[in-house]
């Protein structure tokens, strides 16, 4: 299978585990935008159920295939969400956040009785880092709140570059929540616990794309097929 088969693959591995009546988080990315269609398609065929969108593309997406909305405010219980991710860890640890919608991931995620993360194999890492982290922060300060990044990550992590991430016209990337995000450039994070609980110190940070914790089971697609993993 080529990469995006192997993604599709992984999505429709991920479609097994809905029944009707559930209440669906739908993530963001080109894995999860697979999910999203093969989700339609089934809802077409006479599948009920009701999803919230993690962020403006997927709702797009979603409203395009026919998929019945909701938000969090309307139904603020979820039994399970689907999502990509941009690394995945042998313990199921995340990093999240590569195309802009990590805050609305997380919280959506957050709000479920279970994640599902669905890649390719290319996806899987020994250790978190090699994806820069996105951190997602206010425009108001922004050079007092990398400023202060560096100095709550100095006791867990060797210095790393703190990039705010452009548009290809050089103008800084919104978020759907009108914020803007740093990709941390580490490499390697030695304690991903550590990292994250450094960031959540930090005024100006409104989230990061560590998720610990929240996925419950990986569908991972490569050449010669998939694998499911399940949190230890």
């Amino acid at each position: 299978m080529d990469l995006d088969s192997q993604k599709r693959a992984a999505a429709a591995g991920a479609l097994e585990f809905v029944r009707a009546g559930m209440r669906l988080g739908l993530g963001t990315g080109s894995t999860a935008r697979h999910f999203v269609e093969l989700l339609g398609e089934r809802v077409r065929g006479g599948l009920d159920v009701v999803a919230v969108p993690t962020s403006r593309a997927t709702k797009a997406d979603a409203e395009r295939c026919g998929i019945p909305l909701s938000t969090l405010d309307e139904t603020p219980e979820l039994d399970l969400t689907v999502d990509g991710a941009d690394e995945v860890a042998p313990d199921l640890s995340l990093i999240k956040g590569g195309g802009g919608a990590l805050l609305g991931e997380k919280i959506v995620a957050g709000a479920s009785a279970r994640m599902i993360v669905i890649a390719d194999a290319s996806k899987c890492v020994e250790a978190l880092g090699r994806f820069p982290l996105p951190v997602e922060v206010a425009p108001f300060g922004f050079e007092a709140t990398r400023r202060a990044m560096q100095r709550a990550l100095a006791g867990v992590q060797p210095p790393c570059p703190l990039t705010l991430r452009r548009n290809q016209d050089g103008h800084a990337f919104v978020t759907d929540g009108g914020h803007w995000i740093i990709d941390a450039a580490f490499g390697r994070i030695a304690d991903a616990r550590a990292v994250a609980q450094a960031l959540a110190t930090v005024p100006g940070v409104m989230e990061h794309g560590l998720f610990i914790g929240l996925a419950e089971m990986a569908i991972i697609a490569g050449p010669d097929g998939i694998r499911t993993f399940e949190r230890p």
